[in-house]
């Protein structure tokens, strides 16, 4: 993909490290950054996901659709402040939605 023009991203996982650190081109995929993050993700973590369903990506406060590329996610290319960007991750199995379809999140997600 000679020519495309690439964009610098990191993952902000729950407990607030980064993983997937790298440098994508304009024409990825969402789907693709989520494969690519399942298949990398840090064993030691509490929550890991099995699939890339099981993945959100969330980027400037909207969940990031699979079939969309980066470009079409209006994720900014070119130079800008910083040079990273950082999406945040949201591991979400299926069992983590009761019988009435609303999510249910962990204990330790929960607010006091």
């Amino acid at each position: 993909m000679a020519g495309e023009e690439r964009v610098e991203l990191k993952f902000r996982v729950y407990d607030g490290t980064d993983i997937g650190h790298s440098t994508y081109v304009s024409s990825t995929t969402v789907a693709t950054l989520k494969e690519t993050l399942v298949a990398e993700w840090p064993q030691d973590k509490t929550l890991i996901p099995k699939s890339a369903n099981d993945v959100k990506l969330i980027y400037a406060g909207k969940v990031l659709e699979n079939r969309n590329t980066l470009v079409e996610s209006l994720i900014p290319f070119g130079d800008f402040p910083g040079g990273v960007i950082t999406m945040h991750v949201l591991v979400q199995p299926p069992e983590a939605m009761n019988k009435t379809g609303m999510l249910c999140f962990p204990s330790y997600l929960s607010v006091n």
